[in-house]
């Protein structure tokens, strides 16, 4: 073997070496094994299923605070995330709506939150003058650390359809600062709920149940509430940090 090529080949293979580093050690930085190269991106498989992003990981184009659409949002985008926290001043707080609405979708997105975090993902919002709040219209896929004051309510659980029922399949979220994955479904009024790959809440809204438990939940005193199966989707800020990212969506 000569010189030149013995070079050529050490240097092949301290390259490979050098991307296999990389990659083991993304791995191991990054949560739930996602890459941080695939981060706010689409795969190809993605895009030839219809997948498109919700958030492109640089702007909150696409996104406006509830009932305020011209004001400067406290909701930040930054390191490839889109986070609120209380503490921030001179801007505008609320929920985050997008600017489209949507009705037969799948919806994917990572979130985390506090040890005792507490915020979620409101769907088929109205965002009306009348209704001040995006829960006065949309049901609450719900985001909950392990340790706030509400988990000891089984119904108001991470991956729960907010005090609707107790997760389908027992599922924890994962350790602060670990990114969770969750997806919401719904085709033709008929809602699904995961949480790190399990499903943790189904209802159709057409249904009897879902009217019945309406009728005798606090949310009665809205009109519109749960009715809707088309609207915006709403990033909750309340009480604590929370941050996203992965936001895709494909319409079905």
């Amino acid at each position: 073997m000569n010189k030149q090529y013995y070079g050529y080949l050490l240097a092949s293979l301290i390259g490979l070496s050098s991307v296999s580093f990389y990659a083991n050690s993304t791995q191991k930085n990054e949560d739930a094994g996602i890459s941080v190269t695939t981060v706010n991106q689409l795969t190809e498989s993605e895009v030839r299923q219809g997948w498109r992003l919700l958030f492109d990981g640089q702007t909150t184009k696409g996104w406006h605070v509830y009932q305020k659409p011209d004001a400067a949002s406290a909701w930040q985008a930054k390191d490839g995330t889109l986070s609120v926290d209380m503490k921030t001043s001179g801007v505008q707080h609320g929920d985050l709506a997008t600017d489209q609405e949507f009705e037969n979708y799948e919806l994917k997105f990572d979130w985390k939150t506090t040890s005792d975090g507490n915020s979620g993902v409101f769907i088929n919002v109205k965002e009306k003058p009348e209704y001040l709040m995006a829960w006065q219209t949309g049901p609450e896929y719900q985001l909950l650390g392990q340790e706030h004051i509400d988990y000891a309510k089984v119904s108001k659980r991470s991956g729960c359809l907010y005090g609707y029922s107790p997760q389908l399949t027992e599922t924890s979220v994962r350790q602060p600062g670990d990114w969770n994955q969750s997806v919401i479904k719904q085709v033709n009024g008929v809602v699904e709920f995961y949480l790190n790959g399990n499903l943790t809440a189904s209802v159709d809204l057409h249904s009897e149940q879902w009217q019945q438990w309406v009728s005798q939940s606090n949310f009665k005193d809205f009109p519109e509430f749960g009715i809707a199966t088309r609207g915006k989707i709403v990033l909750q800020e309340w009480s604590s940090p929370v941050s996203f990212r992965n936001i895709k969506i494909r319409e079905l």
